[in-house]
């Protein structure tokens, strides 16, 4: 067995932040979004998107509601430098969109980049360098002094550049690799770069605070975005945003608190493409924010629409318990799941108000766009309420509260026959070769009723072993008088316990279903089911249906 060296990780500093607020803040509102799918998404791809690719990419973004996308690194390529000209030159870019680029802090990048916004309406000018102790001391043995001057550099550049630009540019500015840098450097190199900048009313700068590698809990990114809240000089003229990885797995988490921390805005991805582990998942925190009453300004009512898309230009599949979003979320196969989902859901249908109240979906999956047919599936795990709902969902069966435990033996009996999954048609074909076509012993040829306002009269003609049989009987309705007619000459002694009916199917070529439930002293209860244009006739039907489920 390997052993860690003792030393070899440490843990990561406490913030000194004794009177934190973040934790008793609230979030009220969406963030100012940004995608950087086109960009930090891209560049994380094995297969990089193609012009093509990337204009789908970019309609889709504008069809969900970003209003701030990074669109790529102009200067790194030709094709991210041609991408953008192309939405120049197309006129793609709506009014109302502030279109973002990337660049290093280097004279030649920066006049690149400037060149590939000839004709932008609004660009954000994204400059950033490495701060942090590692890349200063590892990759660019450089001081702080060095890494301040870089900075500088590059602001006076994107001033110089601004002044023969014909639109409107406003700069955001990255300490990369922020949660690796000491807090009194990021809030000095920050006010640094704003004061350059010229900061005021009318120049106000995106500080965006990356935790370009995850390296703690959530909360100490909070910490981090407080402390750094408070010693940002013009805070009121600053827009703070965050920029989080998902190395650690909590990239939603860290978000989510950095904004309880007065973080003013999110960069992210759909589906938390990006490198390494990922980038924080926009559709995720914008749906988080819809289960607690928060208007996220993004559109995703039409979910499977929005993976097609990503999907198919990422080259990426999403995880089927991706939340929200995954093939298997709204999915339960667990029967007590199953049952509760589905009592959940009738009493959403009965009662008056809209607030949703249904356990195990904390959203409704017809707001992103799901059906409710994909959310109880049925294998060896799964219960007699899942089952039933299907029957009732799909097909219109709603079969009586005392047949669940019934229908669930059934088809449980044939999953764990089968070793997987069965699909609805499947439960659909059990549930008719089960009920509607039964092994016969006892066989329905034929009958006719006649009442008056006392009893019913019932001529019954059918046959058993062998042999046609006609008989008749009385009774205070038409099944008890078919009863006492098949009992005559029947030698299964029953009882009636309990009856239900409805129709199936819609008002012109509806159907009427009726369900019996029968008891002797050889069986405890046996249910049986009959279908026919007539409630009677489908009365009938499902009194033989137990009969010969019963003593065949």
């Amino acid at each position: 067995m390997n052993h860690i060296p003792k030393g070899k990780y440490r843990p990561y500093p406490k913030i000194d932040l004794p009177d934190r607020t973040w934790p008793d803040n609230t979030i009220t509102k969406a963030p100012i979004w940004c995608s950087v799918d086109l960009r930090d998404g891209n560049q994380a791809l094995i297969n990089p998107m193609n012009m093509e690719k990337k204009l789908e990419l970019f309609t889709l973004l504008l069809k969900i509601g970003f209003k701030e996308i990074e669109v790529g690194f102009p200067s790194a390529s030709k094709v991210e430098f041609d991408f953008l000209r192309r939405l120049v030159d197309d006129n793609l870019i709506p009014d109302d969109v502030t279109i973002q680029v990337l660049v290093q802090a280097r004279e030649h990048l920066i006049a690149k980049t400037f060149e590939a916004l000839q004709g932008v309406k609004k660009a954000t000018v994204h400059l950033y360098n490495s701060t942090s102790i590692a890349q200063r001391k590892i990759v660019f043995s450089k001081t702080q002094d060095e890494i301040l001057a870089l900075a500088l550099e590059g602001v006076d550049l994107v001033k110089r550049y601004e002044q023969d630009h014909d639109g409107e540019i406003f700069l955001e500015y990255s300490p990369e690799s922020f949660t690796g840098t000491e807090l009194e450097f990021a809030a000095r190199i920050c006010n640094a770069v704003t004061d350059r900048w010229g900061i005021n009313k009318e120049r106000k700068v995106i500080i965006n605070l990356p935790s370009t590698v995850e390296m703690a809990t959530p909360n100490i990114y909070a910490d981090q975005i407080e402390w750094m809240a408070r010693h940002l000089d013009n805070r009121e003229h600053v827009i703070i945003s965050t920029h989080t990885h998902n190395d650690r797995g909590t990239s939603v988490a860290a978000t989510e608190l950095a904004l309880l921390a007065g973080a003013d805005r999110v960069e992210g991805t759909l589906l938390s493409n990006g490198e390494r582990t990922g980038n924080v998942d926009i559709i995720t925190l914008a749906l988080n924010m819809t289960t607690q009453g928060i208007e996220s300004n993004l559109d995703f009512s039409d979910v499977n629409a929005v993976l097609d898309v990503v999907e198919r230009c990422t080259e990426i599949e999403t995880h089927c318990r991706h939340p929200y979003v995954g093939e298997l979320v709204y999915t339960a196969f667990s029967g007590s799941h199953q049952d509760a989902i589905n009592k959940g859901l009738a009493y959403q249908k009965a009662k008056k108000d809209e607030h949703w109240e249904v356990p195990y979906l904390p959203i409704d999956p017809e707001d992103v766009g799901r059906t409710y047919e994909s959310i109880i599936r049925i294998n060896s795990q799964s219960g007699k309420g899942g089952i039933a709902y299907i029957l009732e969902k799909n097909y219109g069966f709603s079969l009586p509260k005392a047949m669940h435990p019934e229908i669930g033996r059934i088809v449980q009996a044939v999953t764990d026959e089968r070793g997987r999954e069965l699909s609805a048609d499947e439960i659909l074909e059990i549930f008719k070769n089960t009920y509607f076509h039964p092994k016969e012993h006892i066989s329905l040829l034929n009958f006719t009723l006649s009442s008056d306002s006392k009893t019913s009269k019932c001529t019954l003609s059918y046959i058993h072993d062998g042999k046609e049989i006609v008989s008749e009987g009385e009774g205070n309705g038409p099944i008890d008088a078919c009863k006492n007619a098949l009992m005559k000459n029947y030698n299964h002694e029953f009882t009636l316990s309990s009856y239900a009916e409805h129709s199936c199917g819609d008002k012109s070529s509806a159907k009427a279903v009726a369900y019996i439930e029968i008891q002797s002293k050889e069986i405890f209860s046996c249910f049986g089911v009959g279908i026919d244009n007539d409630i009677t006739a489908a009365s009938v039907k499902a009194l033989f249906s137990a009969l010969n489920r019963a003593f065949s």
